[in-house]
């Protein structure tokens, strides 16, 4: 094999090489370059060879949440780009950092998966249906019944929360995440069956009552208030009061749990 010299290694070196071993680009293939030149609506890249390469200004940031700002930083930036397009008759090429970046996300998003952590994210704005989120620079959603109670302007001066992978599909670019299920996580020593706990009750219903338990909803079914029939559970319990429970399931799918108060009375 021919050994080449990096001394005086020059630009005309490496087309005659990418000559030689007849070297192509496709769609779909990762190049390196030097951004060197703005222009209105995107950047000119020096790709070591006589093709001329284009990134576009919407090819650039990963996340809709991102305000578009001045990329002049990008002007003599080295970096690798996604090759979106290459016409060979005009020998251009239309390069991408998102899509590139986008991949890489994914790779990040399933390991993470994998490991099953408690992740810490961004909130990028509040709807009626929960929370869109930034996770490794994808937009991703905390559904508001994986959400605690917490009030907008709450969320905002968090701004930073705990949750952990609920739904990961990146067919679909779809991902959701569990507020619930990292505080699940969080308090794990202490929400474990078979544990007695103090809970905030915030509704009475007909078939039970709903209390928070550290942020966790929990339901404590009429069956497991006592052994004793209760014709009126209004007349016993009030929203706002504070009882104690012991802890007999664990919804890790749901983030919730069930409490029974049958031990106490």
């Amino acid at each position: 094999m021919n050994k080449i010299r990096l001394t005086g290694f020059s630009e005309k070196d490496f087309g005659s090489i990418l000559t030689q071993y007849k070297y192509s680009l496709h769609p779909g293939d990762i190049i390196a370059g030097t951004i060197f030149h703005q222009e209105s609506q995107g950047f000119l890249v020096d790709v070591g060879v006589s093709i001329a390469g284009y990134l576009p200004i919407d090819e650039i940031l990963l996340s809709s949440c991102n305000i578009r700002c001045d990329f002049k930083y990008l002007v003599n930036n080295t970096r690798e780009f996604f090759i979106v397009a290459y016409n060979k008759d005009k020998q251009k090429l239309l390069l991408s950092i998102k899509r590139l970046d986008y991949i890489r996300a994914w790779k990040r998003i399933k390991q993470l998966e994998s490991e099953d952590i408690i992740l810490g994210v961004s909130i990028c704005n509040i709807n009626k249906g929960g929370i869109l989120t930034i996770l490794e620079g994808l937009q991703s959603f905390i559904p508001r019944s994986h959400l605690i109670t917490l009030t907008a302007h709450e969320f905002m001066v968090k701004y930073h929360l705990p949750c952990k992978l609920l739904l990961a599909d990146e067919k679909n670019n779809k991902i959701i995440l569990s507020h619930k299920l990292a505080l699940l996580d969080l308090y794990s020593d202490l929400l474990k069956v078979g544990k007695f706990v103090y809970g905030q009750i915030t509704q009475i219903k007909q078939y039970g009552i709903f209390i928070t338990i550290y942020g966790i909803p929990a339901l404590l079914h009429i069956s497991e208030i006592g052994h004793k029939y209760i014709k009126n559970i209004n007349h016993t319990f009030q929203i706002g009061n504070k009882i104690k429970v012991k802890i007999i399931h664990v919804d890790m799918k749901q983030a919730r749990l069930s409490v029974s108060r049958r031990e106490l009375i």
